[in-house]
């Protein structure tokens, strides 16, 4: 009986901080998000928009991936908060403190939380870019 206890405490433990640990589920509402990928200018200006409206302090970050192209490294972010459920896609062109996601590739942190994420809005009539500017830490 006393180890049939034991075992269900384990368990019920290991659930509780596997599942701790991952990002929480959000649905988008936002018909732009559905209609376009986070590639698209359309996609990003409507991100853009939502992240000036939204306080800053009620979003979370979650790192989706990283990826390169041509000369760029890129990383995909998963933004929530505030009623805002997207993707983004952040230039990242100095790495401190994203050391170990550049070295593995983001192998290993997909999942992982970027805490106090703050990130540069460069935007005109042909692009618009979220640039990464720092990150208070990465929970993995």
């Amino acid at each position: 009986m006393k180890s049939n206890l034991i075992k269900l405490l384990t368990i019920t433990f290991t659930l509780v901080f596997i599942t701790s640990c991952d990002r929480p589920v959000c649905k988008n509402t936002n018909p732009v998000f559905d209609k376009f990928s986070p590639e698209t200018k359309e996609y990003k200006d409507e991100l853009v928009k939502q992240l000036k409206r939204v306080n800053n302090s009620k979003l979370t970050y979650w790192l989706d991936k990283y990826q390169e192209a041509d000369t760029q490294e890129f990383l995909y972010i998963f933004i929530q908060g505030d009623g805002l459920c997207a993707k983004g896609v952040v230039t990242v062109k100095q790495w401190n403190k994203l050391e170990g996601i550049k070295r593995t590739k983001g192998k290993g942190y997909v999942g992982a939380k970027l805490k106090n994420l703050k990130l540069d809005i460069y935007q005109d009539s042909a692009n618009t870019e979220l640039i990464y500017r720092d990150v208070d830490r990465i929970i993995d």
